[in-house]
């Protein structure tokens, strides 16, 4: 059987999947198609059915569960780990006419935002890898950066708003829930089980053999310096990227607790996760 599967180019997608990718492990007669793109763009296509596996923000999952399922590996789940608000300016305090950049409507950094921001409304959605630069020219009073952007806006010279992941945690005292990996509640138990048990012994090998994994995640890495790829990986994967265990689901519960009062909680369909 050949399964669909979308990941982005980002390093901890590709620390998780270089064992699979690259037939480092046996994945007993399953075979994979994979196709990489920027997290929001995995969103949209998510909405579409596009893929049988993919990388999914958790807030879009919320969206989705009719459709997907959770694996409980391959997830980024963790503590100081969440997106950040930032400016070119220190002090900046936004207001509602404030124009912020966001890395897609759809993300889990734009939920929490909107958590802690709600009267933010001037936002337009940007790739991710152009928000820092998009602030820094004075084209927007702020943006919301993730990934690898955290380790990086202080040095080009931003200053920040507002720890998202902090506000997070002091809210709710759980992980922060940013994404997961997905996979088409159609398939049959065992595909969904047999696809979570190989993601997770993906994980496990990168974490067993990091150099032999480094050459794949540096080739889509975006000329990231090697320092902010281990960085980066080591703050997004963790043993909750193996299995999210009790605190990471009740993380997740709690995500899907604080869902907007609009949202119509009838349409949610469970089981949300697949059996380990």
């Amino acid at each position: 059987m050949t399964l669909t599967i979308g990941i982005s180019p980002c390093p901890n997608d590709t620390f998780i999947f270089d064992a699979i990718y690259n037939h480092r492990i046996n994945t007993n007669g399953l075979q994979f198609q994979f196709e990489l793109m920027d997290v929001e763009q995995l969103n949209r296509e998510a909405a579409k059915g596009s893929f049988d596996v993919t990388k999914l923000s958790y807030y879009a999952f919320t969206q989705m569960t009719h459709v997907y399922q959770m694996l409980r590996s391959g997830g980024a789940l963790g503590h100081n780990c969440g997106p950040l608000l930032v400016a070119a300016r220190a002090g900046f305090v936004p207001d509602a006419d404030s124009k912020i950049a966001i890395p897609g409507w759809h993300t889990t950094a734009h939920f929490l935002m909107s958590k802690a921001f709600p009267f933010l409304n001037n936002k337009k959605e940007v790739l991710f890898s152009d928000i820092e630069d998009r602030v820094l020219s004075g084209e927007f009073d702020a943006g919301l950066i993730i990934h690898e952007s955290r380790f990086t806006y202080r040095d080009k010279g931003l200053f920040l708003i507002k720890d998202l992941g902090e506000f997070w945690e002091e809210e709710t005292h759980t992980p922060i829930p940013l994404g997961g990996i997905v996979i088409k509640r159609s398939f049959p138990e065992e595909v969904k089980t047999a696809v979570n048990r190989l993601v997770a012994e993906s994980v496990q090998y990168a974490f067993n053999h990091p150099e032999i994994s480094l050459p794949f995640i540096m080739d889509h890495a975006q000329e990231m310096k090697k320092e902010v790829v281990d960085a980066h990986i080591s703050l997004y994967v963790n043993q909750r990227s193996i299995d999210l265990g009790p605190d990471g689901l009740k993380g997740v519960d709690m995500l899907f607790a604080q869902l907007p009062l609009n949202t119509d909680k009838n349409k949610l369909t469970f089981p949300l996760f697949v059996d380990a």
